[in-house]
């Protein structure tokens, strides 16, 4: 058999052993189990809210725990496929190809083992905000929230309008929405920051070239289990009329609320509820998790520095670059991390791979290009 094969057979499983330490694969293994038990008893389903947290939980491990079994037994299997290929030289490429699918598969996982910190496992909250660019901003700011809808919807999470405010022209002014699934977080958070699209604008007659920016913020989206203190004399309460299409659908009481956290001057809305009061425990929900994000900064705040990886939010600071014009590209200003195709990113096909380069980056590993 090829020294070389067996050489990277042999690392497979130096890396694998390394990988089941830092999951902690037997304490997850054993968490499946007491949550199954758990939801094997009378009134699990009683209280629908907590039963879905719980089950969360359970999606969240077995999107480790499955994928570590089923490479432990690929890689047992492999020692055999060794054996035949002695006995069959013909089998030799099939070795070969298995080999570099468990290196993909370890690749991945690998990568999912740096999504430890305390929130990464839970949902995101996503804001975006149109911001430089007039119009184009508005519409920049509606395809980025579509870009992640559909990057959400092709990892099977579930997603949640929770504000949306559209602009009179085109586009919107700024949307919210939760993305629930296993390390929606982890991966979303760091796409915070100013993302910049140079294009030909269709809102200019002339044809004229437009840069336009729009800001995204993420926050863990925290169940009610997390203690976060929020004095709630510190917090202002505004109500409006929520926007709406027009016609019978026009809101006629001031349901939409805005809470400002006013010592950290952080503001959270939501308008998209059935009632004041659904869309006032929204908007708690959201602050909760903004003060989270702020407590998750301070804990950050040496390791950014350390890499060159916080978010900045002024002219000229945007964390990627989006192209149509004069050519087709996306490149990460942070990471270096690049694809030739706009339209693949954008229908969230290739944005995956902007996550997994921010998330060797934090780690502080060489970047993969």
């Amino acid at each position: 058999m090829d020294a070389e094969l067996v050489q990277r057979s042999e690392t497979i499983n130096e890396r694998l052993q390394q990988l089941g330490d830092s999951l902690d694969h037997a304490t997850k293994r054993a968490e499946i189990v007491t949550i199954e038990a758990k939801m094997a008893e009378a009134g699990f389903w009683d209280d629908n809210d907590a039963a879905q947290i719980v089950i969360g939980q359970l999606k969240g491990l077995k999107s480790i725990v499955g994928p570590l079994d089923e490479l432990s037994s690929a890689v047992e299997d492999l020692g055999a496929l060794f054996e035949m290929a002695d006995e069959d030289e013909s089998i030799a490429v099939e070795v070969s190809e298995e080999v570099t699918r468990l290196e993909s598969i370890l690749d991945n996982l690998e990568l999912k083992a740096l999504l430890n910190g305390p929130n990464d496992n839970a949902g995101a909250i996503l804001q975006i905000n149109a911001r430089d660019g007039g119009t184009d901003a508005n519409d920049w700011a509606d395809m980025m929230l579509r870009m992640y809808s559909a990057w959400a919807v092709g990892q099977d999470y579930k997603i949640e309008l929770l504000d949306r405010q559209d602009n009179e022209e085109a586009g919107i002014n700024h949307a919210s929405i939760a993305i629930r699934g296993p390390m929606a977080y982890g991966y979303l958070k760091g796409e915070e920051g100013i993302h910049r699209l140079v294009r030909i604008s269709p809102f200019n007659s002339e044809g004229k070239r437009q840069t336009s920016f729009a800001a995204v913020s993420v926050s863990p989206e925290i169940d009610d289990s997390i203690d976060i203190q929020i004095e709630k004399k510190d917090v202002r309460e505004d109500t409006y009329r929520a926007s709406g299409a027009g016609g019978q659908h026009v809101n006629k009481t001031d349901s939409a609320i805005r809470l400002t956290h006013v010592p950290t001057n952080t503001v959270v809305q939501c308008q998209n509820q059935r009632s004041q009061h659904q869309n006032r425990d929204t908007a708690w929900k959201m602050l909760r998790a903004k003060m989270a994000r702020l407590e998750e900064e301070k804990r950050e705040a040496e390791t950014a520095l350390k890499y060159g990886t916080q978010a900045r939010t002024g002219f000229g600071s945007q964390i990627r670059n989006y192209f149509l014009h004069p050519d087709q590209r996306v490149k990460d200003a942070r990471t270096g991390h690049y694809v030739g195709n706009f339209n693949s990113v954008l229908d969230g096909s290739e944005l995956q791979g902007f996550f997994d380069a921010f998330l060797r980056l934090r780690a502080g590993k060489q970047v993969k290009e």
